[in-house]
This record gives C-alpha cells, structure tokens and sequence, in this order.
C-alpha cells in the first residue's frame, strides 16, 4: 500500500513530535515497509487510519508500536572498534589516574558511563567487555553502565542479553564469545551474569530532558543525532554538556562530527578515533 503525500506529511509530523526522529522525502519507502505490518496488526485501511488511531489510544499502544518499527535498530557488537580501543587505551586510564588523585583509598573509585540510543545493547555489552578486560581489579571500582533507547522493544531486548547466530557473529570475536556468552538450549547465545549484571537499561526520550539521569564520566552518543534536525542536534548535545562531568569524555558516530553544531566540545585525536571534551575543561 502506498502513503498518499497528506498522509506521509501527517505521519512524519506525529512520528517527529513523539521521536524527535525527522524523516524527509526520501524516506517515503521506509515509512511504507516499517509501518505496514502494524496496518494489517491493527485491521485498518490506510496510513491515514493508523494515524488516527494511535492518536486516539490511551494506552499509547500504537504509539510504542511505531516507535518500535520506526527506530533503527542497526547495530553490532564493537562497532567501529576504535572507540573501544579510544576507551580501553586511553579514556580509561587517564580517567582513573586523574579519580585516583582525588578519590580517598578507602573508597571505591566512581566512574558512570551512558550509552544512550543503545538499541538492543550490544554497545553496552561491548563496553561492559572492554571494562572486564581493562580494569583486573574491578570489585574495587563502582562502575555503572547506563544503556538507554526509546524503543520498548530494544530495552527488552537488551536487558534480557539474548542474541542469535547473526546478531553474534556481527563484530564479536570467538574469543569474546565463549568467555562472555552461555549457549541457550534454542540455538542462541545469552551473555553471563557477570558482564549483565554490570549494566541497567531505561526508555528515555532524547528529546526530553534528562538531567535527572545524573554526570557521567563517559558518553557513548553515536549514529542517534544524524536523525535529527539541525536545531535538535544542537539542543542535543548542548544538554548532554550540562550532563558530562568537566573531565568528561563524549563519543558520537564515526562519521558524524559536532563542528557547527555547538561550540561547547573540542575534538582531540587518539590513534585513528576522535573523542569530544569539553571547552571550559584545561587538562
């Protein structure tokens, strides 16, 4: 079935307005192929029908539901690999050595990092990973992992920690595999308590504050905010400034880049990544 132009208009606007996410013109087919199964789920004729009749659920059922088919959910484990490499060599480190000189020995040392737009959590993992295989003594750290994502479906996803032959097989050494993950008696591969236990999931809208979330040390923000407008870009990451810690370090998208976006970050060089902190830090 295709969208008829007042109803791609409508759409996109309500889609917008619940998402943040801005769909042009040329994202005509997407809207058709990922919103026409929920036409034949919810029995009605048109695009124009399921507009209306999401608008007029209480129960925000339909909403999640697009929400859910809309987002993209492209994503593997390591992705990129050189922000792993930036975290395992560099940010974590240097991030340690400096909380050391001000955190008292008797004390665990704090560091919290936030994935945001994790989808369905092989970021997380893969963070929690390069941690386990960086820090030896992590009993002795409080690290906390913060994975979040406006999708119900992907938090689900990502708390449960379950993932098939192709999900796996998608940036995840061998190596990796057999000491981080269980095998599941339906042919897939879970990953152990101990690198689960380390992260916590939450739905949260990027577009919504979300100061309550605390500072973080760390900020994984990558391949989300080429999906937004200029201006929400902006806000974006002017926000996720207020929640950085001054030494803070934040990592977008391996082609995405903040110059003329805010003037808040600089970017510095390690190896082959780029890592954004903040202007006002001196260190």
């Amino acid at each position: 079935m295709k969208i008829k132009p007042d109803e791609f208009k409508i759409l996109t606007q309500y889609i917008y307005n619940i998402s943040g996410i801005h769909l042009d013109a040329s994202k005509t087919y997407l809207l058709e192929t990922r919103l026409k199964p929920l036409l034949e789920q919810e029995k009605v004729g048109s695009y124009a029908d399921l507009y209306r009749k999401a608008k007029a659920d209480a129960t925000k059922r339909i909403e999640k539901a697009i929400i859910d088919a809309i987002t993209t959910k492209e994503t593997l484990f390591f992705r990129d690999k050189g922000p792993f490499d930036l975290l395992k060599f560099k940010i974590l480190p240097d991030l340690i050595d400096r909380r050391s000189k001000t955190t008292s020995k008797f004390l665990p040392l704090k560091i919290k990092i936030w994935s945001a737009a994790c989808s369905t959590g092989q970021e997380v993992y893969s963070i929690a990973i390069a941690l386990k295989e960086t820090i030896p003594d992590l009993d002795k750290y409080n690290i906390t992992i913060l994975g979040t994502d406006i999708s119900d479906e992907a938090i689900a996803k990502a708390s449960y920690g379950k993932y098939n032959k192709f999900e796996i097989e998608r940036g995840l050494p061998a190596d990796k595999l057999r000491r981080y993950f269980d095998p599941t008696p339906d042919g897939n591969w879970r990953v152990k308590d101990e690198i689960r236990f380390m992260a916590n999931f939450r739905k949260i809208n990027l577009m919504q504050p979300f100061s309550v979330l605390g500072k973080f040390d760390i900020i994984f923000c990558r391949n989300v905010a080429i999906y937004f407008t200029p201006q929400d870009k902006k806000k974006l990451f002017e926000r996720l400034a207020q929640v950085l810690q001054p030494d803070g370090y934040l990592i977008i998208g391996a082609t995405e880049s903040l110059a003329g976006v805010t003037d808040l970050f600089v970017p510095k060089r390690y190896l082959r990544a780029i890592f954004y902190q903040l202007k006002s830090f001196t260190g």
